[in-house]
This record gives C-alpha cells, sequence and structure tokens, in this order.
C-alpha cells in the first residue's frame, strides 16, 4: 500500500486550485480500500473520496486521506430482448464511456456526452442533461462501506435519486428523540467500485429541449441518430462551457431552482425575458444562468475568480484564483439573486 505524502491536487480537479493532500492513495480495485481499512492507523483516519475533481472546490490542503479512485474497465455484462446491461469501473473518465457505448452499438446515452468527471461520480450527483438524467438509464452499482471494509450493491431505489441528488450526498439523519437513524445517508460512508447501467434496445431520440430543437430546424434533420445527437451536443458544449484544460472550472455551479408556477408568474410580471420550463408536477424550473446574468454578472470577477463570459452559470479561474475566491464571488452571486428575484441558488459543487 503505497500512500503518497503532501500530493499535488491541483491535477485532480478541474478548477485546477493550488492545494495538496497530506496522504493520497490511488485506488485501482475492493481491496486497496479493504487494506486501508484493516491497517490500524489508517482506518481510523478520516476519508475524501476523489473521482475527477470535476465538481469540488478546495478551500484549502486536505487533511483526510485522499482515496483517489482509478478503478478501471468496461464491459457488455447481459444482453436481454429489451436492453443492453453495460458496466464501466468508477474510475473511468465519463465522457469516453459514452463515446464506447456508441462506438459498440449500445445507445441511450448520447445526450450526456461531454459532461465531466468519472463514472463513479454519476450517480453521486445524479448528473444530467439535454432532457436526460443518469437515473433514467442506471440499473445498479457497487461499492465499498469505508467503516467496515464490506462491499456492497444499490439499484435505483436505494439510491434515492432526485434533480442533482442521491443519497451519497445526505448523511444518516436520526430517528425521533435522537434514537436510531430514521434515513441512512451515505454521504462519507460510501467508495462507489462499478456503475452499471440499461440502454434501450428499443432507443427513442429524447430531444425535448430548446437547443436541440434548434439544430433539427437548422440542419433539417428530423430524426437524427443517436451518434447524431451526440455531435450536437458536443459541438453546443464546446460552444457554451469552456474546457476545463485550458481555463480551470466545475461546469454549472449553481443548480437550476424549482419554484410554484405563482412566483413564476410574479418574476415574469418582472422581467417578461425570464427563462423557464415547466415540470410535470406543476412547478417550474429557472434557468440559474438567466437570473445570475440578469444581475449582471457576466465576465465580473473577484480576484481570480470570474464568471465566465459565455455563460454566466459558469464560474472560472482566471489564472492562480483560490478557492476562498471562489467561494466569495459564489456568495456575492448568491447574495445579489436573492435580493432581486427572493431566490437562494445553491451551489453545486462540493466544496472542501
Amino acid at each position: 500500500m503505497l500512500v503518497e505524502k503532501n500530493a499535488p491536487l491541483e491535477p485532480w480537479n478541474t478548477f485546477h486550485i493550488v492545494a495538496k493532500a497530506h496522504s493520497l492513495l490511488r485506488v485501482v480495485s475492493c481491496a486497496d480500500v479493504q487494506q486501508v481499512l484493516a491497517d490500524p492507523d489508517w482506518s481510523r483516519h478520516p476519508k475524501f473520496v476523489l473521482g475527477g475533481g470535476s465538481n469540488i472546490v478546495l478551500t484549502g490542503d486536505v487533511k483526510a486521506l485522499v482515496l483517489k479512485v482509478e478503478i478501471m474497465g468496461r464491459r457488455l455484462l447481459e444482453e436481454t430482448d429489451q436492453a443492453y446491461i453495460v458496466e464501466a469501473g468508477a474510475g473511468e473518465n465519463w465522457h469516453d464511456f459514452v463515446t464506447w457505448t456508441l462506438d459498440q452499438g449500445y445507445l441511450g446515452l448520447e445526450n450526456l456526452a461531454l459532461i465531466p468527471g468519472t463514472v463513479g461520480a454519476s450517480p453521486v450527483q445524479n448528473i444530467g442533461a439535454y432532457g436526460l438524467e443518469l437515473q433514467d438509464r442506471f440499473e445498479s452499482l457497487d461499492a465499498v462501506d469505508l467503516q467496515t471494509g464490506a462491499k456492497f450493491s444499490l439499484n435505483a431505489a436505494q439510491c434515492g435519486f432526485g434533480y442533482r441528488d442521491s443519497v451519497f450526498k445526505h448523511g444518516a439523519s436520526a430517528g425521533p428523540g435522537g434514537g436510531a437513524p430514521q434515513h441512512l445517508g451515505l454521504a462519507g460512508r460510501a467508495l462507489i467500485t462499478a456503475v452499471r447501467f440499461r440502454l434501450p434496445k428499443r432507443w427513442k431520440a429524447i430531444l425535448g429541449y430548446a437547443d436541440l430543437e434548434r439544430k433539427v430546424l437548422e440542419t433539417g434533420i428530423g430524426r437524427p441518430s443517436a451518434r447524431q445527437i451526440y455531435d450536437w451536443i458536443c459541438e453546443i458544449r464546446r460552444g457554451k462551457l469552456p474546457d476545463p484544460a485550458v481555463l480551470g472550472n466545475a461546469g454549472s455551479f449553481f443548480k437550476n431552482p424549482t419554484v410554484s408556477p405563482e412566483q413564476c408568474a410574479d418574476i415574469i410580471a418582472r422581467d417578461p425575458k425570464l427563462v423557464h420550463y415547466p415540470l410535470p408536477d406543476g412547478s417550474v424550473k429557472l434557468a440559474a444562468g438567466w437570473l445570475i446574468d440578469a444581475c449582471g454578472w457576466r465576465g465580473k470577477s473577484v480576484g481570480q475568480a470570474g464568471v465566465y463570459e459565455k455563460q454566466a452559470l459558469v464560474l472560472v479561474n482566471r489564472g492562480g484564483a483560490t478557492g476562498g475566491e471562489v467561494m466569495t464571488l459564489a456568495k456575492a452571486i448568491q447574495t445579489s439573486v436573492y435580493e432581486r428575484f427572493g431566490i437562494l441558488l445553491e451551489p453545486e459543487p462540493l466544496v472542501v
């Protein structure tokens, strides 16, 4: 078991914030985790699971033992009359995995192309884009309990998926009177090792999104293939979002808020151009980027942390930004959006 000391984390977070891990272990198998938990010294040490680092803001050096997930592998696990069940190791790059599934003829993940991060992080965040969420294609996952070392599997219901949410983002909550836990959240408790997806053989294009509908009109391709949708989404994302390799960022920084129809109507009465999307349950999703833009934040900076010129929902590192500068900027944006619209934006990345 090789634990690296004072390991630089700048290459392992897409914001490219300079920080160090006091101790870092590269996890390439379940056995690595179990070996750590069997060690009398490391078993008691706090642990932090790190995937692609595309959804974190580092505000300082990490004192916990960083478990850098590098479990690889992808395969067709099972084929039924209705679907292909494919599996990928948690350390696989998400976009590379999506590309591989299409290359193999397994369709259904094309709307999630070019989302940064790893396969193992995808169910934690319940990633989603262009009308599709991970939960729509999820089959099950394998994980290791970071307290006991026991392996376990979860299906979709057990993952508790919500909008950019899952059981992995919540701690255990106590029952009435502080008794036994009522809800067993897995935040900080689990390391995901593999994820399985159910990809339908009767594939149907998901196009109910403005950018994709625009592509249909522009090209005249009324019935695009999965590969065509994949190409469109890669083009759209590259046009809107900065490449983390060139300009440090964590993608969309804030969640799109959900409001009641009455709240939405009240905002539209004052701001008729509000970008909003009615949801099946009757509530309305608002475009957080539009709210931020309306408050004049596009292109503005705090220190070396800034709001991306092409998409106000993205915060960027203009060169040498600290996690403190990123969070100061984020809090200033939250304040101005709340003061103007009465809506408190919720950050997507984990602040470490």
